[in-house]
Order: C-alpha cells, then sequence, then structure tokens
C-alpha cells in the first residue's frame, strides 16, 4: 500500500505535536510561577503541611505547581495543588470531587 508523502508528513506531525506539551501535565492547575531558583522548597512545604495536620504520601512539581498527595487533618485523602513561591493552597480534590479551589 503506498501512502502520499503529505500523508506521511501529516501524520508525523500530528503524532509529534503531543510531545511539546509539559510532561505529566495534567491540567488541573497551573502556576506562573517564574524560575525555580526563586521557589520555596518541596521540603518547605511538607514540613508547613505536616505541622498542620496533613500527612504526605507523595508531592511533585505539576504544571509549574507542587502537587501534592496526602491527607488532610480532616481524614481526606486529596491530591492538592500549591503555588511554589507563596506555597499558597490553590486546589484541593478527592476523587474528582473538589473541595477547596482559590477564587
Amino acid at each position: 500500500m503506498k501512502y502520499s508523502v503529505i500523508a506521511v508528513a501529516t501524520a508525523t506531525f500530528l503524532a509529534t505535536a503531543g510531545l511539546s506539551s509539559p510532561a505529566l501535565a495534567t491540567g488541573k492547575m497551573t502556576c506562573e510561577a517564574g524560575p525555580q531558583s526563586g521557589w520555596k522548597t518541596q521540603a518547605e512545604l511538607k514540613a508547613d503541611l505536616i505541622k498542620k495536620g496533613w500527612t504526605i504520601k507523595k508531592s511533585k512539581i505539576d504544571g509549574g505547581c507542587y502537587e501534592v498527595y496526602g491527607t488532610t487533618p480532616e481524614g481526606d485523602r486529596v491530591e492538592a495543588y500549591f503555588h511554589p513561591v507563596s506555597l499558597e493552597k490553590l486546589l484541593v480534590s478527592r476523587r474528582g470531587e473538589i473541595l477547596f479551589r482559590k477564587k
């Protein structure tokens, strides 16, 4: 079966276009936080949350924000997003349900 050059080029473009998006970003939250050299550390965020009664299972960078998986002081197992410069809470969700969203 022969494929036209245009069809192959189009398929190649479409296949690689998806690779230009940020790796593993979920799209739930994005932060315009500037360069990482100005960010507070994930360790600082974890320490602050633990002091507030959270249990932290995992944290990572997603969409330029800190994404945390853990348990709130109220006992909810959540996924939460925090601004990496201010460590301000931006979004907290549980199994697709939004528990908190900063306005």
